[in-house]
């Protein structure tokens, strides 16, 4: 079976489903539409050269994304590149190795994903407080530029001890290698130097172009913006994650790609632990952020993904939002604001936008919040709110089918005490329901 890898990997049915796969959510781009409209002669071309050897990825796409007030560059590849890295990951590598992940391990998995570690941790809690009470301390570590930092010789490692055919390793490390840093500017000691360094990719990106010639490397980055990369992140830190729950048998841990948690009632174990945490991550090359790594008493609350916890003297947790979220989210309110009077974006488009943000935040304990950032929706957007409360007090029966759903979307919404349409309304008044 593992002998035929390779061939399974660039089988015609595989590279098809792969295309498919991959194309979700991107099929307007005109790459994407160039490449399907030759889709089989493209597939098989791709197919020809995985089996003879010849496949040769095509140039990053690079550039910076602002997310959440932190810049990442993103490297994004062509469409027949992610084809590629799609059959590859969904036919030999996450088969292979999700197997030997914890489940706890939650990140760009089936199912899994940041909700589920939220939940994750908030059982662990649970479970705590059931047997200890409220009294105990939790560990928060953060790896320090995790993705910049990713050995390509120890990731490969880990992936030979479970993949046993050397055409596919080979394959996957011709994948890998594509990631490598160009270090041509450095000097020879300097370059020794750097392999042990943190890497900063937003910092590389600073470097004069003309400097970096191509004469010398170092094997180490996997870059945001690749399925590939996703998986290496996954399995890279499994060390850790067999470490903390086989060897020292501790239940409340789990790991959300470079963020992860250990939920103790000893906080010198913790130090203890905290101490062999640094050691492997050094053998890995990887390195913990000092500023986010640190023991919190449970009692004084923490901070995990973007959520607050605190726990009252009874054992209930409370999450709340950070208040950054709630910040950002009201300048982007403004933004689009101008957009939508300057005729940039439609009303409805801002609307479901904030529809989804309020949708995601109504999960955790923040009702007052929420009802403040939706009073500020309503006053920021009174005229445009008000354009569509007439147009809905104007439909008849007659042309019911030609109501657009954002105007019937727009009418779930409402506050009891207000004639503005809100989110909090236990008489909800609805739209036309076919």
């Amino acid at each position: 079976m593992e002998k035929d890898l390779i061939y399974k990997i660039s089988g015609l049915n595989e590279l098809y489903d792969a295309f498919h796969r991959a194309q979700k959510n991107s099929n307007w781009k005109a790459s994407v539409q160039k490449f399907e409209s030759n889709l089989f002669a493209n597939l098989n071309e791709i197919s020809n050269l995985i089996r003879t050897n010849k496949y040769e990825q095509k140039p990053f796409n690079a550039f910076k994304l602002n997310e959440r007030g932190h810049v990442r560059l993103i490297k994004s590849l062509h469409i027949s590149d992610r084809v590629v890295q799609r059959t590859v990951c969904d036919n030999i590598l996450t088969p292979y190795l999700n197997k030997y992940l914890i489940y706890d391990n939650g990140a760009s998995q089936k199912n899994k994903g940041i909700d589920f570690c939220r939940k994750r941790l908030s059982v662990h809690l649970q479970k705590y407080i059931r047997k200890y009470g409220t009294d105990g301390y939790i560990l928060l570590c953060d790896f320090r530029k995790f993705f910049d930092n990713i050995n390509h010789e120890k990731l490969l490692e880990i992936f030979i001890k479970y993949i046993k055919d050397e055409k596919a390793i080979n394959f996957i490390k011709k994948l890998i290698d594509t990631f490598k840093i160009d270090v041509s500017y450095l000097s020879e000691s300097e370059r020794k130097e750097a392999v042990n360094q943190v890497f900063n990719s937003l910092e590389y990106e600073k470097i004069d172009k003309k400097a970096l010639t191509g004469k010398a490397f170092i094997y180490k980055s996997v870059g945001i913006g690749s399925q590939i990369s996703q998986i290496a992140g996954i399995v890279y830190a499994s060390e850790i994650d067999n470490y903390i729950k086989i060897v020292k048998g501790i239940k409340y841990y789990a790991r959300y790609m470079d963020d992860f948690y250990v939920i103790d009632k000893d906080k010198q174990f913790l130090k203890a632990l905290l101490i062999q945490i640094k050691e492997i991550s050094s053998r890995l090359g990887l390195t913990l952020s000092d500023n986010k790594t640190q023991i919190r008493k449970l009692s004084a609350g923490f901070r995990f993904l973007k959520i607050k916890y605190s726990i009252t003297k009874t054992g209930h947790i409370v999450k709340r939002v950070c208040s950054q979220n709630i910040t950002r989210h009201r300048r982007k309110l403004r933004k689009l604001k101008k957009k939508v009077e300057s005729g940039r974006i439609k009303f409805p488009d801002v609307f479901n936008m904030h529809k989804s943000w309020v949708g995601n935040l109504k999960r955790f304990d923040c009702y007052r919040t929420l009802n403040n950032i939706q009073n500020y929706f309503n006053s920021l957007f009174k005229k445009e709110i008000e354009n569509y409360e007439r147009k809905r007090k104007t439909r008849t029966k007659n042309t019911r089918f030609n109501i657009p759903a954002d105007v019937e979307l727009f009418t779930d919404w409402r506050l009891e005490n207000s004639k503005i349409p809100g989110i909090f309304s236990n008489r909800a008044t609805s739209a036309i329901r076919y």
